[in-house]
């Protein structure tokens, strides 16, 4: 079983954690004015990389915080965890496409 970080609780089996998406999408800042075709892709279409990618993950089994971490999506190792709202660490590879 592979043990996540949690940055509020330390490495804890994956058991206890919950997939939220891409992290780093901005909500519409006026959703009243979006057309369909903006509003279908804010909610359906998101990046799919080979390699390191900013996902969002929720701890469910401990402090019930969301939290963001970078994954490797080839090898499924996490290469950093951080809170919502802080900058993304700076990482080979790695950056925010949205």
């Amino acid at each position: 079983m592979q043990l996540i970080e949690c940055p509020n609780c330390g490495k804890r089996e994956e058991i206890e954690f919950h997939y939220g998406g891409q992290a780093h999408i901005a909500y519409p800042e006026d959703p009243a004015a979006t057309t369909d075709h903006e509003w279908s892709d804010y909610l359906f279409f998101r990046d799919n990389p080979k390699g390191p990618f900013a996902e969002r993950w929720y701890h469910g089994g401990g402090c019930r915080r969301w939290f963001n971490a970078v994954r490797d999506t080839t090898s499924y190792r996490f290469l950093a965890v951080y809170q919502p709202g802080e900058r993304m660490p700076a990482l080979p590879g790695t950056r925010v496409t949205r």
